[in-house]
């Protein structure tokens, strides 16, 4: 079994019936003829519960560790703007154009391509890194989250990437300047700072 797939199986559990019982080593009940968990039913035709949901153990123990992988653009927003040492370093990992196109302020510009070469140029490797790409559809902040996390960093992903940030309406930089549009009332609250998530 690969690293990889040694993490899979360790942070993100089958759910019982999706491909036979979740082996975590618990006493938990072994799941009934249907796929659910002994003692329950799961309803006919509900394509929500037609596998059913993981315990609550197997659902902290996946839940922890996505917040441990995962971080998103309100949160970055809010520790870049307190005004003091984030903790962390935020990179893009987007191509130059794109950076160009717009970027956030603060933010270190390493594409994904390069970072076993200048990694460890630019990179302090005792200080977290976050980072990001396009969005949601691209998988390139997961790339280079991998290609950083091989190399010894600790490392996040910011999810919803640059088109989150902003469409939530926060400062960007391009190469004409500082810009800025007002957030998506589909993404972020109009008029209030906190989402309350």
């Amino acid at each position: 079994m690969t690293a990889q797939q040694q993490l899979t199986a360790a942070t993100c559990p089958i759910p019982p019936g999706a491909d036979g019982p979740a082996h975590t080593g618990s006493n938990a009940p072994e799941p009934a003829g249907n796929g659910a968990p002994a003692g329950t039913t799961a309803p006919t035709g509900n394509p929500v519960l037609r596998v059913p949901p993981a315990t609550p153990a197997e659902a902290a123990a996946y839940f922890a560790a996505s917040l441990a992988f995962h971080t998103d653009v309100s949160d970055v927003a809010a520790a870049l703007a307190a005004g003091r040492d984030p903790g962390f370093t935020l990179v893009d990992t987007r191509s130059t154009a794109a950076w160009d196109q717009g970027h956030i302020p603060g933010a270190l510009h390493l594409p994904t391509a390069l970072i076993p070469q200048q990694a460890g140029l630019l990179l302090d490797r005792d200080r977290p890194v976050v980072v990001h790409c396009w969005g949601p559809a691209c998988n390139g902040a997961t790339r280079a989250a991998l290609a950083l996390a091989v190399l010894g960093y600790q490392v996040k992903e910011m999810l919803g990437g640059m088109e989150y940030w902003i469409r939530e309406g926060f400062a960007h930089e391009t190469a004409g300047g500082a810009a800025r549009r007002d957030a998506d009332p589909l993404t972020a609250p109009v008029g209030i700072a906190d989402c309350g998530c």
